[in-house]
């Protein structure tokens, strides 16, 4: 047994080493998040408040990505297609993968104001290379786009790098990678035969899952050379 001194008043005191120590009750944050990530969902959720007063055609119409108007010379589509969503389920499903998938990334970028703009430049590049490769599969295809999806699918990737280096970007081809990868694949496979009635809020609107996967590879390439510019700057 280990010894113990008996204080002045008499009472037991327990070994130094057994002692507890004074905890100082410290408020928790509410979101653990970074603050460009809670930036950039507030601004989906809040973009979408402001697109729900107005038909969604005529939103889609002036906003919306289509491979038809990137033959058009529509670039800047690739990029407001991302803050548009076709209902309330659609934009908080979105951004609840925005908090999961980005604040990892968000946090390797840094939360300076420098790391907070290549996380932004990152979001906005895998949002548009999901759309490039959404187009490269449907060329001339005048449905209209919307939705971040293919951009949070893009933080996943990146995200799935990080867990695989443990914090730091892992191998493509890793374990993890490949896995969830592989699980994204399936999930937006079977959403592609069986149709978008097992999403919620799509309302049997046609759910472009080929952006999805997209996304995602863009996001486990993509990551290596934003990596690299987040490990110089």
């Amino acid at each position: 047994m280990a010894p113990f001194e008996a204080p002045a008043d008499g009472g037991p005191r327990l070994p130094p080493h057994r002692e507890q120590p004074e905890y100082r009750r410290t408020p928790e944050p509410i979101f653990n998040a970074p603050w460009v990530v809670l930036l950039l969902t507030a601004a989906l959720i809040g973009a979408y408040a402001i697109q729900s007063r107005y038909p969604l055609d005529a939103v889609a119409m002036s906003y919306a990505f289509s491979p038809a108007l990137l033959d058009e010379g529509h670039w800047e589509r690739l990029f407001t297609a991302l803050f548009l969503h076709g209902n309330w389920p659609h934009v908080l499903m979105n951004a609840g993968f925005c908090l999961a998938f980005g604040t990892p990334v968000a946090r390797y970028f840094g939360e300076r104001l420098g790391g907070a703009a290549l996380f932004i430049l990152f979001y906005l590049a895998c949002g548009a290379l999901s759309s490039l490769g959404y187009a490269a599969l449907h060329p001339g295809e005048q449905s209209g786009l919307v939705g971040a999806s293919g951009a949070v699918s893009g933080l996943m990737g990146a995200a799935a790098r990080l867990m695989a280096g443990h914090g730091r970007p892992g191998p493509i081809l890793s374990r993890t990678v490949l896995g969830m990868g592989a699980v994204w694949f399936a999930i937006n496979a079977v959403i592609g035969v069986l149709g978008s009635g097992l999403l919620p809020g799509t309302e049997n609107a046609t759910v472009a899952w080929e952006a999805h996967i997209a996304g995602f590879v863009a996001g486990v390439l993509v990551f290596s050379p934003f990596a690299w510019i987040a490990r110089r700057a």
